[in-house]
């Protein structure tokens, strides 16, 4: 996708995939070895998974561009600085990267999974498409990448597949469990213990799986009715396989 006002330089909003190099797309692979310019969103003091993906890829002599988060889960969500303190963050990236360019100069941005999905991409996509070129290389997801390491498909025939935060309240998501087919639970992280409890009221957590760091060398794939675990790594899904018609 590319939104194309007049514009010398171009951002691109590169997807990098679940988190193995070889599962992203020939155009990403060719937009990073080629990048002049690499910016990535991090936590502070990290080096940032998008990075580490790409590592070895990038040009020896690309300049570097960290976008280092000013808040990730020091604050709730709820609380209005976290809002607030985003906001102003992504305004900034956003006019860092326009200024770049509107001197001509090409931004590679990498973004982890796919970045229209649940990705901090969006958030300078929507500040900047109006102003300059901005194109958008889409990616395998972390949500397929973990289906395909459970070794068990997600839908069959006409299984109706929902895709839930695990930011939802717990009453949200033990409705949505109940009312789907199959199941993907997002940013499950902290909210193990929540997720666990609103698939046990759905009657559906002896059905559900536990994954982590799907396509990275730490992977780890478990029943979520076995673990105890109060929180989970910050590249965790949880699944509830479909069992749909079958021919």
């Amino acid at each position: 996708m590319t939104a194309t006002p007049s514009s010398t330089g171009r951002i691109y909003g590169v997807g990098v995939g679940p988190g193995a190099a070889d599962l992203m797309t020939v155009r990403a692979d060719r937009l990073i070895r080629a990048a002049r310019r690499l910016a990535y969103f991090r936590k502070a003091g990290n080096p940032g998974q998008a990075r580490r993906i790409v590592d070895g890829m990038a040009p020896a002599d690309a300049v570097e561009l960290p976008m280092d988060y000013p808040v990730t889960t020091e604050i709730p969500f709820a609380d209005p600085r976290y809002g607030a303190m985003l906001s102003a963050f992504y305004a900034d990236c956003a006019g860092e990267l326009r200024r770049l360019a509107e001197a001509g100069e090409d931004v590679v941005v990498l973004c982890e999974g796919d970045p229209f999905f649940y990705g901090s991409f969006m958030h300078l996509y929507v500040r900047l498409k109006a102003d300059v070129s901005v194109e958008v290389v889409p990616a395998v997801t972390g949500m397929s990448a973990a289906w395909t390491a459970s070794g068990v498909p997600a839908t069959w025939g006409d299984d109706v597949l929902t895709v839930v935060p695990a930011t939802l309240p717990e009453s949200t998501l033990a409705r949505r469990a109940a009312d789907t087919d199959a199941l993907v639970v997002m940013k499950v992280g902290r909210h193990l213990e929540t997720v666990r409890r609103a698939l046990d009221a759905a009657g559906r957590l002896n059905a559900a799986w536990l994954v982590e760091n799907a396509a990275m060398p730490e992977e780890r794939i478990r029943r979520l009715a076995d673990t105890t675990d109060r929180a989970a790594p910050y590249f965790s899904i949880v699944l509830v396989h479909g069992e749909g018609r079958r021919p």
